[in-house]
């Protein structure tokens, strides 16, 4: 049982990248699915969040109206696309699979009721 991110890459300010987490071993189905990133020196952050039944969706401020979430038919795989992509968006963004809310980007829920799974991280580099 993996998550496996891909989709990363160097891209310039105002470009896109379409980021795929994949399911090995299960599905997502009855899971909720974020995508979190972190920066060297800083604490991993919820960037967007589903929950793959409902469908319901989180996105954190600085991305919201740039970055989308959402789920293939078979709940194998979720993607984030990122559009008008900026500097401030280099980092790792990895994948991870918990709880069937999207409440699962928030720190301190996640930390409550776990996380399953993790992916190894994809490097996202948006130069300027």
């Amino acid at each position: 049982v993996q998550l496996v991110e891909s989709g990363g890459g160097l891209v310039q300010a105002g470009g896109s990248l379409r980021l795929s987490c994949a399911a090995s071993g299960f599905t997502f189905d009855g899971y909720g699915i974020g995508w979190f990133r972190q920066i060297p020196g800083k604490e991993r952050e919820g960037v967007s969040c589903i929950s793959v039944n409902d469908g319901s969706t989180f996105y954190e401020d600085s991305v919201q109206g740039r970055f989308t979430i959402s789920s293939d038919s078979a709940k194998t795989t979720v993607f984030l696309q990122m559009n008008s992509l900026k500097s401030e968006d280099t980092a790792v963004y990895y994948c991870a699979a918990g709880p069937p809310s999207a409440r699962i980007c928030d720190g301190v829920y996640a930390k409550s009721y776990g996380m399953d799974f993790w992916g190894k991280g994809t490097q996202v580099t948006v130069s300027s």
